[in-house]
């Protein structure tokens, strides 16, 4: 298949031991090379059994093909913006939003201390696997909590996503065990907020 109409696993804007202690450097780089990458391996093997099935005019299962490659491809996305929206501490990371995103989160949620608060608890009590997401509606100019279960189910369509948190375990297990809450305790440290209020401003603008 053309190499240019395939999913690449994209690097990292910093090293795999840039965000420790929060993250450590094992735990970072085996989510990125092992996890991140079973995504991408995942949509392009789809892809390539796509265009031989149309190449040979053989029949798929459509219905499993559709929900297997929304899920990959799911994956793939979420796990970009996972990247982008965190930096090391001290260096971009941790802290309080500011600008536009800050006053937004004061007018919908009251307070910052309000806003983490239902965020933790919706991403803590995601099923089985899944995600924590901050999202804004373009029609009623309200930021969102949305609570996204594996990749791809309860997404709002179209919603742009302005911070993500990845709760499968292969995003912590190796640092906090079964200790989710933990986790999600030590993420804020190195959350960038420059990028989500970055990606703000954008949805905004669209």
């Amino acid at each position: 298949m053309d190499q240019n109409h395939m999913y690449t696993l994209p690097a990292l804007p910093y090293d795999y031991n840039a965000l420790a202690p929060s993250l450590s450097e094992e735990q970072l780089r085996l989510h990125h090379t092992k996890h991140h990458q079973g995504y991408v391996n995942g949509a392009n093997a789809i892809f390539e059994k796509l265009d031989k099935s149309r190449k040979e005019g053989s029949d798929l299962d459509q219905k499993a093909i559709a929900r297997e490659l929304s899920f990959h491809i799911g994956g793939f996305l979420l796990h970009g913006l996972y990247w982008e929206n965190m930096a090391p501490a001290g260096k971009g990371g941790g802290g309080a939003p500011s600008g536009e995103l800050k006053k937004q989160i004061e007018k919908d949620f009251g307070s910052f201390e309000r806003f983490r608060k239902e965020f933790v608890a919706a991403t803590n009590s995601v099923e089985g696997s899944g995600w924590g997401a901050l999202s804004y509606c373009i029609k009623t100019g309200r930021l969102l909590v949305m609570q996204i279960e594996k990749h791809n189910v309860n997404v709002f369509p179209a919603f742009p996503l302005l911070l993500v948190v990845d709760v499968w375990e292969h995003a912590y297990y190796i640092d906090y065990k079964n200790d989710r809450a933990k986790y999600l305790e030590n993420i804020w440290n190195v959350i960038n907020w420059k990028t989500v209020n970055s990606r703000f401003e954008n949805a905004k603008k669209a």
